[in-house]
Formats: structure tokens, sequence, C-alpha cells
């Protein structure tokens, strides 16, 4: 058996959390697929859509572990994976460069997104990432208050969805259907965020990070990924009525066999080996439900 250590590569790969990637690309394909229905999507535009997307992503994932490092929140008894920082592979300075390095990819988006939407664009783009530092700096932070589900359902569901459609037709208000749309994305990058909270619940609590399932317990996390699975699901009908188009869209149901499974067990897990793969497959299911939704609203 190879005992080795993972590469330094793989150690920067595992701290940008690539199970969470999918919550940034989600909306951005689904906003897309809605776009294309009207009228031909411009690459160009949508490329810089989705590196500005992943930055803000993997510029919280950094700029998380940099202050859970430094207000105790990381501690050997940490359920989940071995971070950077946890494991003394990677320095505070290094991650805290890297941090300033992803956080201004979204900014330099901003450039050519604003030449062609308009200098609020720039707005948005700040306010992105104000809300990403926002999210584990400091004891009042987001994630430390049980703000951040509400965060990442709004930045990485309706805004991302309707901020992609603007974007592509500039000058235009996002119909009902896309804001309604757009709730699903969020609410399974929020489902995602309740596995992660419900396995460090323990641990959190110990250290003051009031999370929502340490304020309201594990109980309460459990029927928030349910919750957030079943309207996730149930988006695409009232999208496509107000739409009046994309019928093809409730192929998202087709993930019923992956989700029921997913449903039970959230139910019964209680320790990280248990619930760390939970975090895999509902990151993978936010995939399969962005293609399929994208496949389908075309029809």
């Amino acid at each position: 058996m190879n005992d080795s250590p993972p590469s330094l590569a793989a150690v920067w790969w595992m701290t940008a959390r690539p199970k969470t990637l999918f919550a940034a690309f989600a909306p951005v394909a689904m906003g897309a697929a809605m776009v294309q229905a009207e009228q031909p999507v411009e690459g160009l535009i949508l490329l810089w859509t989705l590196l500005a997307a992943m930055g803000v992503q993997v510029g919280t994932n950094f700029c998380n572990d940099v202050f859970d490092h430094r207000q105790g929140a990381d501690t050997e008894q940490r359920q989940g994976p071995r971070r950077g920082l946890q494991s003394g592979r990677i320095s505070v300075p290094a991650l805290s460069l890297a941090t300033a390095l992803a956080f201004a990819v979204p900014l330099l988006c901003c450039i050519p997104l604003a030449a062609r939407a308009g200098n609020w664009i720039w707005g948005l783009g700040i306010i992105s990432v104000a809300c990403g530092v926002a999210y584990t700096a400091g004891r009042r932070s987001l994630a430390y208050t049980g703000l951040a589900d509400i965060f990442v359902i709004i930045f990485f569901g309706p805004v991302a969805l309707a901020g992609t459609y603007v974007l592509q037709i500039p000058g235009s208000w996002p119909p009902p259907e896309v804001w309604i749309a757009g709730l699903a994305p969020g609410c399974i990058a929020t489902a995602l965020l309740s596995v992660n909270n419900l396995r460090d619940v323990d641990e959190d609590r110990v250290n003051n990070k009031r999370t929502l399932a340490v304020r309201f317990g594990s109980s309460f996390a459990r029927s928030e990924y349910r919750v957030c699975i079943a309207i996730a699901l149930l988006c695409p009908l009232p999208a496509a009525l107000l739409a009046g188009r994309g019928w093809g869209s409730l192929l998202v149901w087709l993930l019923l066999p992956l989700y029921v499974p997913l449903l039970k067990q959230i139910r019964i897990a209680s320790s990280g080996k248990e619930l760390n793969p939970m975090l895999g497959k509902t990151g993978l299911s936010l995939l399969l439900f962005s293609l399929l939704f994208s496949l389908g609203w075309q029809w």
C-alpha cells in the first residue's frame, strides 16, 4: 500500500474544494440555456461570466480556510478531509495570497462584462467578492452567525442565473421564470452546505461557530437538506408554466433515483465517514441537474 502524502498540487486542488465548484458552474449553465432558447449565446461573454463565478467560489473557499484556521475552527477533531493549512502543507501567507488572486479574477472579468452590460456589473462584482470575504472573516461573519445559507441560496442561485441572463441580453430584465429557475441551483448548493454543517456541528459548537445546524440542531440541518432538494426539483415546473416553454426541463426528475437514497441517508447519517460521501454525491447531482435542465429547456 502506498502511504506517501499527496502532492502539493493535489493539496491545493483539495483546498479549492472541487466538490463545491459545481455551485458556480450550474447557474451560469442554466442561465445560458434559458438565453439560448431566445437567441444565440455570446460564447466569450459566457466564458468571462463562468470565470467570474468560479473566482468567487474558489476565493470564498480559500478565504474560509484562512479565517477558520485563524479563529481556531479547524482542529484535529474535524471530520472532513484535512485542509492545506490544517496539515501544514500550505502556509497562511501562501493561502492568503491565493485568496487575493482568486478574488482578483471576478474583478478582472468585470472589465469586459461591464463593457458589455454597463458599469452596474462592477457593483455586482464588488458585492460578490465582499460577501465571499464576509463569509468567514471574523466572529460576526456569515458562516459564524448562520447567515451563510442565505448568501449561498441567493448568490449561487437567482443572482448568478439572472446575472448570466442579463449579460447575454444587455438592457433586459430577467422574466419571472429566470428567477424561479435560479432557486434550484441555489437550493442544491445550500443542501450541500447543510451536509457540511451537519458533519461539523459538534466541532462548530465548541468553537462558537453558530451555523444553522448549531443554532437549531442537527434535525434542522437534516430537514433543511430535504426541503432544499424538494424545492429544487419543483422549480422547473412553475418556470416552464410561466415561460410557456422548457417542458423538457422536467428531465431533472430523472435524478430521483439519485436523490431518494441521499434523502434517506441524511436522516440517519451522523459521522463524517457517512456524511462526506454525501458531499460528493450532492455536488454531482447539482452538475447533473444543471445539464438536464439546460438540455431540456430547449424543448
